[in-house]
């Protein structure tokens, strides 16, 4: 028996992250490009691009930074403050899930 939770964030009751939208930024920052990183999480560029632009909208800051295509290709790359709102909510996420795994073992044993 094992214990499962998510999480995610919240501005203004509108979802704004969670480890979808984690898996989104860090697919990315892996591939340099949203499309690749939309098919490696089997999600749409559209429905990718949605999400990017509503987390910017409600964080207030900037994630990506885009290159149009062209002769040598287009391109896409986390900014400064998506590499750092990143690390933070892998911070704030491994801790809850330490905290929940915790309470389980002293409640289930």
């Amino acid at each position: 028996m094992e214990i499962k939770s998510k999480i995610w964030i919240e501005v203004e009751g509108k979802p704004v992250f969670g480890r979808g939208r984690s898996f989104l930024l860090e697919a990315i920052d892996r591939y340099g490009s949203i499309n690749h990183a939309a098919k490696e999480i089997n999600i749409s560029y559209r429905k990718a691009w949605g999400y990017i632009k509503a987390m910017e909208e409600r964080l207030g800051f900037k994630l990506i930074e885009r290159q149009t295509g062209g002769k040598n290709g287009g391109g896409a790359a986390l900014t400064d403050n998506a590499r750092e709102f990143l690390r933070k909510y892998d911070a704030m996420e491994q801790g809850i899930r330490e905290i929940v795994d915790e309470r389980f073992r002293e409640n289930f044993g």
